[in-house]
């Protein structure tokens, strides 16, 4: 080979260099970025309905029918029906905000804020009986926050008039 005349490239060489840099790998393997992104948001999306059905079915309906043992918690911290029925608000309107796009990474702060709470009352009024619980629903509420964090600026625009 002459000075002058340049080596032939390969055809994935070739397609790195089409490729703008930190894109990803050059030659598609058996399962590309896009399939990978697709299953990772399809799983996402699992657990926040998973989590809706849970705060709305096993956490806050008790709570709105006024079921015995949620009444009976509830007197025993002092806070009678009135906080009974506003704590199962919240959490049913945290489990419909978990599948509203606009509203899931609030929705995912804020029922997290809630299980702090019920963690620091699991420990103080109730002997840390069931404390786990609420550490452990914190865990995916955290990823959904972190994972639909891009949604925040589109809530922030339609707060703000939708400019």
């Amino acid at each position: 080979m002459s000075e002058t005349t340049a080596p032939v490239a390969g055809a994935a060489s070739t397609a790195s260099l089409a490729q703008p840099a930190g894109s990803g790998p050059a030659v598609a393997g058996p399962v590309t970025v896009t399939a990978r992104r697709r299953r990772a948001r399809m799983a996402l999306r699992g657990l926040q309905v998973l989590l809706a059905l849970f705060y709305a079915v096993a956490s806050a309906l008790p709570k709105l029918i006024a079921h015995p043992t949620a009444v009976e918690s509830f007197d025993k911290l002092g806070w009678g029906t009135a906080g009974m029925y506003t704590i199962g608000v919240l959490e049913l309107a945290g489990a419909v905000a978990l599948l509203v796009p606009v509203l899931q990474s609030v929705a995912a702060i804020a029922l997290s804020g809630l299980m702090v709470g019920a963690f620091v009352v699991q420990l103080t009024a109730f002997g840390g009986e069931n404390a786990a619980t609420p550490l452990v629903l914190i865990v995916p509420l955290a990823l959904i926050a972190w994972a639909r964090r891009d949604r925040n600026a589109e809530l922030l625009r339609l707060v703000r008039g939708g400019k």
